[in-house]
């Protein structure tokens, strides 16, 4: 079977079973970015070495030791389906993962993902060249949404009026609107405006890239870039606190909004977090009532 033909079934097979639409597209950008690394070699007949040689790779090139643990899970599945239809005999990335990843996991308690300052954040964003890049960072630190339901906005996403961007949605969302200050907006009008010369005329997309949509690959790098430049990212560092990935924007976020004294439950509908408590899914809060104590609290970059 052709490799095109083997992930497309992968996938398939994925959504077959009931995987969420981002999942599957996640599965499939991981499982290609690993028979990637393995250049012309079939995936069936690979060696222990070989994973654990990917395992360094990925590693080499900055993803963290969570991180790391998520890639080879989706291995996992991969090779299971491999498994299933007779294509392997065996699972290999059990012994591997055994050996390598089991310490990553318990390395990782107590750890937490870095937690930057403002000034460090308006540093980050001073470290980014072009306009695209500026708006999509600050974007990320002023609504603390994850990387995917960034990628996924939309032009018509946005009420201007508003200045609040309705989000897809997702499984582990539930408020969907997510709001953006006058720094924001300015820098989004600017980008809108570069966009006309890059975009063909029927891309949707609110970011995007050379070949249409921006994917989460080049968000991932982008930032990394500029994090390294800024000096708040070392690649060589083991412990999470000297990384600096996408998901330390939405732990600015909320921890920046918690400082400044936003209430408790605001912070949690803002981030779209699941409501746990009967009362709180009983508990609707008003959304003027959340747009002026967000515009209220959230911090000022001075970009």
């Amino acid at each position: 079977m052709a490799m095109e033909e083997l992930i497309k079934s992968f996938l398939q097979d994925c959504q077959d079973r009931g995987m969420s639409k981002e999942t599957v597209e996640t599965y499939g950008w991981d499982v290609q970015d690993y028979l990637k690394f393995l250049s012309e070699k079939d995936p069936c007949k690979i060696e222990r070495s070989d994973l654990k040689g990917y395992l360094d790779h990925l590693i080499a090139r900055g993803v963290g030791k969570k991180t790391a643990v998520i890639y080879f899970a989706v291995l996992h599945t991969f090779y299971d389906y491999l498994l299933y239809e007779g294509l392997v005999q065996v699972n290999p990335i059990d012994p591997v993962r055994k050996r390598y990843l089991s310490c990553y996991k318990l390395d990782s308690h107590g750890h937490t993902h870095q937690i930057i300052s403002v000034e460090d954040a308006a540093r980050l964003v001073a470290a980014l060249i072009d306009i695209r890049d500026k708006a999509l960072v600050v974007l990320l630190f002023k609504t603390g949404v994850r990387r995917r339901e960034l990628i996924a906005m939309d032009l018509s996403d946005i009420n201007w009026k508003l200045q609040a961007i309705t989000l897809k949605p997702t499984a582990k969302r539930t408020n969907r609107v997510v709001f953006f200050d006058d720094e924001a907006a300015t820098l989004l009008r600017r980008w809108i405006q570069a966009r006309e010369m890059r975009a063909k005329s029927d891309e949707t997309a609110l970011f995007i890239g050379p070949k249409g949509r921006l994917g989460r690959g080049g968000v991932h790098k982008m930032i990394v870039k500029a994090a390294i430049r800024a000096g708040l990212h070392d690649p060589g560092a083991k412990d999470m606190e000297s990384h600096f990935s996408t998901h330390c924007t939405r732990h600015f976020f909320t921890t920046h909004l918690r400082r400044a004294g936003m209430p408790r439950e605001f912070i949690q509908e803002l981030r779209g977090d699941v409501r746990k408590d009967a009362i709180d899914i009983y508990d609707h809060i008003d959304k003027k009532e959340l747009r002026e104590s967000y515009l209220a609290h959230i911090p000022q970059l001075g970009v």
